[in-house]
């Protein structure tokens, strides 16, 4: 008999304003962990940097930022992520540099 996993806990309320286009409450299953990952390390506040911190092992926001950040953070965003994690991350896309000046 194996152990039943903790109940998710939500984002803060707030965060919704995130996934406009996603019904229902944040996404936190694990097929839509890289979506979340992605937009609260781009775009999220203090609140939702908080709530990703208390909830989100550093090592799996490293492993994360290096496979997946070159292609879904902005230069500005990797940049940042990259000094506070002290990890490099993945690839820029090819076009990202045209895509996000900053």
């Amino acid at each position: 008999m194996s152990a039943a996993s903790p109940p998710a806990v939500s984002p803060p309320a707030g965060t919704r304003r995130l996934f406009p286009h996603d019904e229902g409450p944040v996404p936190l299953a694990p097929e839509h962990r890289s979506h979340l990952l992605a937009r609260l390390l781009e775009e999220g506040d203090g609140a939702d940097l908080a709530w990703l911190i208390a909830h989100v092992d550093e090592a799996e926001l490293a492993d994360w930022l290096r496979r997946r950040g070159g292609r879904l953070l902005s230069r500005r965003s990797r940049v940042f992520w990259r000094l506070l994690l002290a990890v490099e991350s993945g690839p820029a896309a090819p076009l990202a540099d045209q895509l996000w000046v900053l």
